[in-house]
């Protein structure tokens, strides 16, 4: 049940996620030109209702940096962590796919291949390859300092440990992560797009490669390592931050 919580919230997330996205960037869309405001407030609002349907079920990671990251400071158990994994990528690629059938009409009216690509995964403003690994640590390393200091401050973590699933059962607490998610959009998303999240962004370039989206060009496979791997290192990094200070003790 909770490796189906984290593919159905993976792909709340990228459904509605990558949907704005859609609707700013592809030709006759009534959101067309709509802007980075609405971008990155439509993905906050993925976040928050991805962790209100899914939240109680498996703590709502939709993420593989929030898992790893939890994991390798002893929150969650290693042997879950494959399943989440394999169940967030498959959701991210799920919620892609919808995407595409949502906005059917419109690709073949969107003559820039590059709109396209950003409908399913993440591209920096300036290509390089340091800058924008950087960025995406520090991006995610903020993402798990501020889900634990939510936890913290809603009674929901003791003694070290981490109880999400508690966490993203009461009223308010999801809205709080999707805030957080749009205030690290706004303040740190301009380089990279700000995957933080390596299914958002493997999964739906997966689905960018295979489906049969009129005039596509290249899934920029040379860039895809990046929102995979720095997630992952930042996520760890925030997990640690958070333990190492005492701030949830």
């Amino acid at each position: 049940m909770v490796y189906l919580a984290e593919f159905v919230g993976t792909a709340i997330l990228i459904l509605l996620g990558g949907g704005v996205v859609a609707g700013v960037v592809l030709a006759k869309s009534k959101s067309e030109n709509a802007g980075w405001i609405v971008v990155t407030f439509g993905w906050g609002m993925a976040v928050a209702m991805a962790v209100y349907v899914t939240g109680t079920t498996s703590g709502a990671h939709i993420n593989p940096a929030v898992t790893i990251g939890l994991a390798s400071i002893g929150d969650f158990e290693w042997s879950l962590v494959p399943g989440y994994i394999a169940a967030q990528i498959a959701g991210a690629f799920t919620g892609a796919v919808l995407v595409y059938l949502a906005y059917y009409a419109h690709w073949k009216h969107t003559d820039d291949a590059d709109a396209k690509l950003a409908v399913f995964s993440t591209a920096p403003a300036v290509r390089h390859p340091v800058a924008n690994f950087i960025t995406e640590v520090i991006g995610t390393a903020m993402l798990l300092l501020g889900i634990l200091g939510i936890g913290a401050n809603s009674g929901h973590i003791s003694q070290g440990e981490v109880d999400l699933a508690g966490l993203f059962s009461t009223g308010i607490a999801p809205l709080l992560v999707g805030l957080l998610v749009l205030g690290i959009g706004l303040s740190l998303g301009g380089p990279t797009g700000y995957a933080i999240n390596p299914a958002r962004d493997l999964g739906p370039r997966i689905a960018h490669a295979v489906l049969p989206i009129p005039g596509k060009g290249p899934s920029d496979w040379g860039y895809a390592w990046i929102p995979v791997v720095a997630p992952i290192v930042g996520g760890v990094i925030g997990a640690w931050i958070w333990r190492l200070s005492g701030f949830g003790a």
